[in-house]
């Protein structure tokens, strides 16, 4: 499994890189929004829909939301996200007597527009600000480098549970690892970029709390997975499982980064 994983990161991580630098704002836009949209597909069935039918249909809805979105004010629709976040955070923490609240099918396709559209805007916007890319590839190296402490502190150390009626192999020392590796990636960046004191502490702090809500994003998307009786959202991707498995940190921690980024006047 560990070189599935291995193998499958060494492919798509470059791809997820080229994209980020070398796509013009309009066509990397195009290229989330399906990406978010094959993130709906396996959305559909998370929320019970398995028939062809439906998740086609739940897969254009999703693809229009995007579109209707566009133009709306980047506070409104990130700060709606940040509210969306704050309410599965008490989803995870109340599980699994919150699990009530999850049984209605409906409910749970409504949390999908919720999780992936502000995901999808959040990260076009920040293409249209910076065309460089940078600061995407920033919020994508602090949420993989955090995945990466997080496995391996976890692997070899972990002893106390983090979520475990959620996700019963995430422990706090996982959790400390991936925050560790985050804090080294931010530093680096720090240092290269010769921020200062205060712009490098700020990027210290926005690092944490972007650590954190990734960590929110993947517990919710386990918690509905172990609603739904799945192990993972598709087997789309080998030794990492679907689109889901891959992007539930980024839809959780991207809204937060840009929204961050928009009111510190960054």
């Amino acid at each position: 499994m560990l070189k599935q994983r291995i193998l499958t990161a060494v492919v798509l991580a470059p791809l997820a890189l080229a994209s980020v630098i070398f796509l013009p704002p309009s066509a990397f836009s195009v290229l989330i929004a399906l990406v978010i949209m094959l993130g709906a597909w396996e959305w559909a069935n998370l929320s019970g829909f398995e028939d062809t039918v439906s998740r086609i249909g739940y897969v254009l809805l999703t693809g229009v939301a995007c579109w209707l979105v566009k133009d709306m004010s980047a506070y409104v629709l990130l700060a709606i996200s940040v509210l969306w976040w704050l309410l599965a955070f008490a989803l995870v923490k109340g599980y699994p007597v919150s699990a009530r609240f999850c049984h209605s099918r409906m409910l749970r396709l409504l949390m999908g527009l919720l999780t992936l559209i502000p995901a999808w805007f959040a990260l076009s916007k920040l293409k249209f600000h910076d065309q460089q890319g940078w600061t995407i590839m920033l919020v994508f190296l602090l949420v993989w480098a955090a995945d990466v402490g997080a496995y391996f502190a976890g692997k070899n150390l972990g002893r106390h549970k983090l979520a475990e009626r959620v996700s019963p192999k995430k422990t706090i020392e996982g959790l400390v690892g991936g925050l560790l590796m985050s804090l080294l990636v931010a530093a680096c960046v720090g240092l290269y970029a010769d921020l200062g004191f205060a712009r490098g502490l700020g990027l210290l702090v926005l690092s944490v709390l972007v650590v954190l809500v990734s960590v929110l994003g993947d517990l919710f998307e386990s918690m509905l997975k172990r609603e739904r009786g799945i192990k993972d959202s598709s087997n789309l991707l080998p030794g990492h499982g679907g689109i889901l498995d891959r992007i539930d940190s980024l839809t959780a921690a991207v809204p937060v980064f840009t929204l961050a980024l928009i009111v510190g006047g960054s």
